[in-house]
């Protein structure tokens, strides 16, 4: 035992003290930060397309100004809807509350105008009114080119658009030509953009020309403009209840907050699972290639040394979750005070906790012993990819699984393939917020447990045989050394 618990040390402390230990310590969280402001970045920073409405042929008329009206109105709403998102920024810390005042900035905004939402959020959240900046309307008009102007409407004024948006972008004002047209008599379009990929403008356009036709429709049968321009803006207010909500009544931000927890959880002990997997098939493949594991095997045995290793690599791990731990807590105590305290009821009385550690104990032991005995019959990362590539490939499943488990955690995949124990870790994990059944999860749980104390076997029996041998890694080798032995 004393063996045992020095090559765990030793395990431990070779990576624990190094510093590119800390430092991809450091990553994880890094990255997913970056990973949530990548697409708020690639957003900020794509270009509002530049357009010109041509009226092309008879009976066009009025079609630019309906197109012009659809682009004012999506201005304002996309406005509105910035009121209330700064809002929410500045006054989320208390969620409910939070909610109904950032509602209400944008109410005031569509019912009385942009001045008056800005004055309301200038009195809810004063912070998030100076640092608010106008967003980006879905396109913007620009005069059309005089040579396509200068075109015989139809054919010709397509040859037009197709050479001038041939150009380099230096040489044209806009990048696309809006044809506004009849067929059959309705508003239609020929849409001339620079890039064949941009359908920003074929959309927008699409759905200006739907409310143009619609209001033609109901002002040919009588009703007044103001009654269909007040019937399009209007917002149904729907208030979403459950029995299930922590009031009895309406869902809140608490009630949803369970779910990106249990999604989250799962996602971290993925992460979890598999770096130190992947530490330990590294390090018993480096200490082969090295000879070194033969000298271990001088002092101690096959089992000491793989016991020691997985509980040094365990230990490794569980420095992982705390540091991960302690700087989510941390930043949710200084940003989110309120929130911190909703995370940590779910966590303990929740008991989400300790069906975490209980499903991170049987995941790694299973996985940590698998990835141990591949790295005793290889010398190299080539060597391994002959069982890791099919392995790998199986363990992308959870995480698209998981994905489901948001919205549907009771579906018959997700349960199916919750009783999977190379899955159970993960999924039973991400179900967690929809409360399955106590059976379930002792029941996922004890298959999850007995297949990992057979993976322990088996791959006790294939550690062995590997370490005292030279054979190559493979699928044939990998099984005659689990039914030998290495006998």
């Amino acid at each position: 035992m004393n063996r045992t618990f020095l090559i765990a040390r030793r395990e431990y402390a070779a990576y624990a003290m190094t510093v590119g230990f800390w430092l991809s310590l450091l990553a994880f969280p890094l990255f997913a930060v970056l990973g949530g402001a990548v697409p708020i970045l690639i957003k900020s920073s794509e270009t509002v397309p530049a357009v010109a409405l041509v009226e092309d042929g008879a009976a066009t008329s009025g079609l630019a100004a309906t197109v012009q009206d659809a682009l004012a109105v999506e201005t304002s709403r996309r406005r509105a809807n910035a009121l209330r998102q700064a809002a929410m920024a500045e006054t989320q810390t208390t969620p409910d509350a939070g909610t109904e005042a950032a509602d209400r900035v944008r109410e005031i905004a569509e019912s009385d105008g942009f001045d008056a939402g800005m004055a309301e959020l200038r009195r809810v959240a004063p912070i998030a009114a100076a640092a608010w900046r106008e967003p980006k309307p879905p396109i913007t008009l620009a005069p059309a080119p005089a040579v396509v102007l200068a075109a015989a409407p139809g054919k010709a004024r397509d040859d037009a658009a197709r050479t001038y948006l041939s150009a380099g972008k230096k040489d044209r004002t806009v990048g696309a030509i809006v044809f506004l047209t009849r067929a059959d008599g309705k508003p239609a379009a020929r849409v001339w953009t620079a890039r064949t990929n941009d359908d920003a403008v074929e959309d927008f356009v699409r759905d200006a020309l739907k409310s143009a036709n619609r209001r033609e429709v109901f002002g040919a049968s009588g009703v007044s403009p103001e009654v269909i321009v007040t019937s399009e803006q209007f917002r149904p207010q729907v208030t979403a209840y459950s029995p299930k909500a922590s009031t009895g009544g309406e869902v809140s931000f608490r009630d949803r907050l369970p779910m990106l927890m249990g999604f989250m959880g799962g996602f971290l002990l993925w992460s979890l699972i598999i770096t130190g997997a992947s530490i330990l098939l590294n390090s018993v493949m480096e200490e082969k290639s090295n000879k070194i594991l033969e000298v271990l095997l001088s002092s101690a045995s096959p089992t000491e040394i793989l016991t020691g290793k997985v509980l040094g690599v365990a230990m490794l791990t569980l420095t992982m979750l705390l540091a991960w731990g302690g700087m989510g807590v941390g930043a949710l105590a200084v940003f989110q005070p309120d929130y911190a305290a909703a995370v940590a009821e779910i966590l303990i009385q929740g008991g989400m906790l300790a069906w975490f550690a209980a499903f991170m104990v049987g995941g790694y032991l299973m996985y940590a012993v698998l990835f141990a005995a591949i790295g005793a019959f290889c010398e190299t990362p080539r060597d391994a990819q002959t069982l890791m590539g099919p392995i790998m490939m199986i363990l992308t499943v959870p995480i698209m699984i998981m994905v489901m488990t948001m919205k549907t955690p009771d579906a018959p995949l997700v349960q199916i393939l919750s009783w999977v124990p190379f899955f159970t870790p993960f999924l039973m994990v991400a179900r967690l917020h929809s409360n399955p059944p106590l059976i379930e999860l002792i029941g996922a749980m004890a298959g999850m447990f007995a297949f990992a104390l057979l993976m322990v076997w088996l791959s006790g029996r294939a550690f062995r045989a590997g370490a005292l041998s030279d054979v190559k890694l493979s699928w044939k080798s990998f099984g005659a050394a689990i039914k030998g032995g290495g006998n």
